[in-house]
């Protein structure tokens, strides 16, 4: 709050002062009360005046002031109004009462509103879940009954399985810290899991898978580690060359932990959109030209890989390859 914008505010006490002032001058001269009396008079009157508004403004403004950076200091501003002490100035009253009013009934919305999504989440985990019966079963007799038809039926139920745990992970992303187990892990035990979950896919679009000195062991989750590397591969397969696809996965040790790295010779990423490959519903010009893009695969494994402290890169070069690494820190969370 400047001086000036503090002088505004108290423009119609000023002017009512300057009327009262000369009002009681005219009164004493016809008084006759002395020109020096009276211009002793209206100094008086107007330093007072002054000093009052002096002193009133640096009061406001230090208690603005500290109201200021209480709301920079709170990393949940909207409950600035819990916090701040009742004004001492009358006219701050009836707004200290209607921002005390407009956060009860803000945080009545917000636990509205979180009850709601917790209620969506449930039943979306839940249908995931009833979902996964149905998929398991049309497997089991594809795997049983093989031919032509039970081969192309079976790599879209690889599809539809891999949306269905996209939806679950998605809906569990917010609170990882709630569903996951560290304890070591071995990196080539969660590769093959996931291969062999999609072996449909990758016959289906002819895609040789190459993997390399992956015997090492790291702390995380297994089931997150999966799901992360279940949609590089994914995105590997739907973005192949048309020409030899491959994909070669492989573990190196970098300076302070393991790297676990996702190469393909696909058709890569643009320069220009490399920045913007993990913002949620990104899809880019290749997405664009791929329908079944939706832009979350990504999002997904950059949101999870900070959740778990891990760091995840991608570097590409159009029309020759895309490279995804995957970091584990040493130390508590890694063993070499």
């Amino acid at each position: 709050m400047s001086f000036s914008d503090f002088l505004k505010d108290k423009v119609p006490t000023i002017l009512l002062n300057i009327i009262c002032s000369f009002a009681l001058i005219s009164f004493l001269m016809n008084a006759g009360i002395g020109v020096y009396s009276l211009f002793v008079i209206l100094i008086s009157w107007y330093t007072i005046l002054i000093v009052f508004c002096i002193i009133e403004y640096i009061r406001r403004k230090k208690y603005f002031d500290e109201l200021l950076k209480i709301a920079k200091d709170l990393e949940q501003r909207y409950l600035i109004s819990e916090i701040i002490d009742e004004p001492k100035y009358s006219d701050g009253l009836p707004y200290y009462a209607l921002l005390k009013m407009a956060n009860k009934s803000m945080i009545e919305e917000i636990t509205k509103i979180k009850n709601e999504r917790k209620e969506y989440k449930e039943y979306i985990e839940q249908w995931v879940h009833e979902i996964k019966t149905p998929i398991s079963s049309i497997k089991l007799i594809g795997e049983n009954n093989k031919s032509h038809v039970t081969r192309e039926v079976l790599s879209e139920l690889e599809n539809i399985d891999n949306f269905v745990e996209q939806a679950l992970f998605y809906a569990r992303s917010e609170h990882v810290e709630k569903d996951y187990l560290i304890k070591e892990i071995s990196l080539k035990k969660c590769v093959n899991s996931v291969i062999v979950a999609n072996k449909h896919m990758f016959i289906q679009n002819r895609v040789q898978v190459e993997l390399s000195n992956l015997e090492k062991t790291v702390y995380s989750d297994s089931k997150w580690i999966e799901f992360i590397i279940n949609q590089l591969l994914i995105n590997s397969v739907k973005y192949r060359s048309h020409s030899l696809p491959k994909i070669k996965i492989f573990a190196e040790e970098i300076k302070g932990g393991v790297s676990l790295v996702i190469e393909d010779n696909g058709i890569g990423i643009a320069e220009s959109e490399l920045p913007r490959v993990f913002e949620k519903g990104f899809t880019g010009s290749s997405g664009r030209n791929n329908n079944k893009s939706t832009g979350i695969g990504l999002y997904l494994c950059k949101k999870l890989c900070d959740k778990l402290g891990l760091i995840i890169n991608i570097t590409s070069k159009e029309n020759e390859y895309t490279k995804v690494s995957i970091s584990f820190p040493k130390g508590t969370l890694v063993k070499i």
